[in-house]
This record gives structure tokens, C-alpha cells and sequence, in this order.
């Protein structure tokens, strides 16, 4: 039985060595092919032990983390996301940020997804936001590492009412697997009503 619980405060600090290694396994997958490291993702998720509003929703299996979603008020992320932003005219003091949501293949399929929106949006609307958003990475459909049997995840997230924003768009750098150097990213945003 696997259980899936908010953390925040002390509770979060101590997954995030265990967050951080999920981001590092599951990104390493289409469409991200991510080729992460520890240095890197320890001061990534310290973002979120920073952030008093920030919450990581667990899945246990036991005592083991197989997955991990987090959350944070847009205002406390990171400053490429204001300027993606500026062209809504939506206050960023109003929009909560549910960043990664990552668990391992094994455990999909059986709603933690779900629960993971469900409780990153109530935590949301707790603190008194209106809108919830995330981004996702945009990769071409012929992109060469594409897995044949590759499903976006564009129904889930629309079925939850959630809509991609038209040109907002977020750009972030990172090092694809097999690429000697980072690259520029484009990440479409996403956002929904609370």
C-alpha cells in the first residue's frame, strides 16, 4: 500500500536528499533526459526548505520515497518565471507553482498523480491562492530520443483544468544525457483556477 502525505516544515527538509535523487532518476527519461547530479539538485530543492509556504507531497512505499511532488508560491521560484509571466497581467502573488511531480514507473498507474495535484491544490487554496500553474518542457514530436510508445501527459493535466497559457513560455538550461554541454529549454506553462 503506498502512502502519500503533504510534508512541510521539518518533514520536507528531510525528504529532500531523497526528492532530489527521484528528479535525478525519473528526468532522466524523454522528454526531459535530464543527466543530473546531487551538487546540483541539493541547491535546487533547498528552494524549497527556503520557502514557507513550499510543500513536497510524498509517496512512500514503507519507509522509501518513490515519488515526489512539490509546490511553491510563483513569488518564491525562480525570476525566468515572472518574466514568462509579465504578458497575463495575473498577479504573481495570487499563482502557486506545483513544480516536479516524479515518481518511478513501477508505481504509476494506480492515481498518485492525481493525489499529488489534489493535495499540492488544496495546500494552494489553504494559503489563500487563486490560480495554480507548472510548466512542462517542449520537445518535437521527431525528436531522435522520443520512445515510440511515449504519451504526453496533455489529457491528465487538461482533464484536472488545467489549459497551457499561449506564448508563455519559460527557458531554462540544463545538460541533456549524451550532450557534452548544457542547452537552452523551452517550458510551456500551464495554470488553472483554484
Amino acid at each position: 500500500m503506498i502512502r502519500v502525505e503533504p510534508l512541510t516544515g521539518p518533514a520536507l527538509e528531510a525528504a529532500l536528499d531523497d526528492a532530489a535523487r527521484l528528479r535525478i532518476d525519473v528526468f532522466r527519461a524523454f522528454p526531459y533526459l535530464y543527466d543530473g547530479d546531487m551538487a546540483y539538485e541539493r541547491r535546487y530543492v533547498a528552494s524549497y526548505r527556503d520557502s514557507p509556504g513550499a510543500i513536497l507531497v510524498g509517496a512512500f512505499d514503507g519507509a522509501r520515497l518513490v515519488g515526489a511532488a512539490t509546490g511553491t508560491p510563483m513569488a518564491d521560484h525562480a525570476e525566468a518565471f515572472s518574466t514568462a509571466f509579465a504578458s497575463t497581467g495575473l498577479p504573481l502573488d495570487r499563482v502557486f507553482y506545483c513544480a516536479e511531480s516524479v515518481l518511478l514507473p513501477q508505481y504509476r498507474g494506480q492515481g498518485i498523480g492525481h493525489r499529488f495535484f489534489d493535495l499540492r491544490e488544496a495546500h494552494a487554496r489553504a494559503l489563500g491562492f487563486t490560480h495554480a500553474a507548472f510548466c512542462a518542457v517542449i520537445r518535437p514530436a521527431d525528436h531522435p530520443a522520443r520512445p515510440p510508445d511515449y504519451s504526453p501527459l496533455d489529457p491528465f493535466w487538461t482533464a484536472r483544468g488545467y489549459r497551457p497559457l499561449p506564448g508563455v513560455i519559460a527557458e531554462f538550461s540544463w545538460k541533456d544525457l549524451d550532450e557534452p554541454a548544457e542547452t537552452r529549454k523551452s517550458l510551456q506553462f500551464w495554470l488553472r483556477a483554484l
